[in-house]
Formats: C-alpha cells, structure tokens, sequence
C-alpha cells in the first residue's frame, strides 16, 4: 500500500466512536488474544465511554474511511490500533512519525506478549525503559514501558 493516499486527521467522536472502537476491538482479539474477548468486551466500553474522551487522537483515514488511529494523552501512546486487513502497510509507522513530530517524545507500555507489536516499536527505534509483571489491572501480564525520542 502507498500510505501517501492516506490522510491523517484529528478524530470527531461524534462521527467515529463506532469505527474506532470496532478497529479497536478486532486488533485487540487479534493482539492481546491471550486476555480473552470477554474481558476485551469489557474494555471496549471504557475505550468508547472514557479513554477515547480524554485522550488527542488521529484517525488515518483512505477515502474519509479510517483505518486505525493513534490516541495520546500528552507525549504517552494510550493505543495505536490498526485494523487487521490493513496492518503491516505502513499505517502505524505514518501514526507514531505523525505523533512523534508533534511531541518530540513518545511513550508507551505494550504487553510482553504482544510479540509482534514489541517488534514494531523497536524497529522504530523504541527502547525499553521498564518492566511491570503486572498490567494496570493487577493481572499477571507483564507490561514493558518504551520511550522514543525524536532525533
């Protein structure tokens, strides 16, 4: 895919919610498998009724049709979601470059065993700060802290 026919732009709730929360929910089964779909259920409400308020997200959009986002909340990465048929085209890369610019500096936390996200992250240069064995919810999930900073 040619990411220049995408275009990026700020995410209007009012219009979105639905679509972003299903990208969510299908990268989620297919990234964080290991939690479960009822619990990704679960969190999937709080996504639409709570995080997605409170954080600055970009939306990458083909044909005004989004196809994942990115949501920050200063310089922190709360999500980066893709969704499945589109993933590994150059639509996340073109997110962090997009949020990076704007920040100077990112951070995350992404799961252990999220191999493939892992990957991704320090292939863009990501480094490891930290290691939690547990997830904010206190489940025995580890969680790895990563910081990029703009050259």
């Amino acid at each position: 895919m040619n990411t220049r026919d995408i275009d990026l732009r700020r995410a209007d709730l009012d219009r979105d919610i639905a679509l972003l929360t299903q990208i969510w929910f299908e990268a989620s089964c297919k990234a964080h498998g290991f939690l479960g779909e009822a619990r990704l259920r679960e969190q999937r409400q709080l996504i639409a009724e709570k995080y997605l308020p409170m954080a600055e997200t970009w939306v990458a959009c083909r044909n005004e049709q989004p196809l994942g986002f990115i949501s920050l909340l200063d310089c922190f990465v709360g999500g980066i979601f893709i969704a499945p048929a589109e993933q590994g085209q150059g639509l996340g890369r073109r997110l962090i470059d997009h949020a990076l610019a704007q920040k100077g500096e990112l951070c995350l936390e992404v799961y252990a065993r999220n191999i493939r996200a892992l990957k991704f992250y320090t292939g863009l240069g990501f480094t490891e700060m930290s290691r939690r064995p547990v997830d904010d919810e206190g489940l025995p999930f580890e969680t790895i802290r990563m910081r990029l900073v703009r050259d």
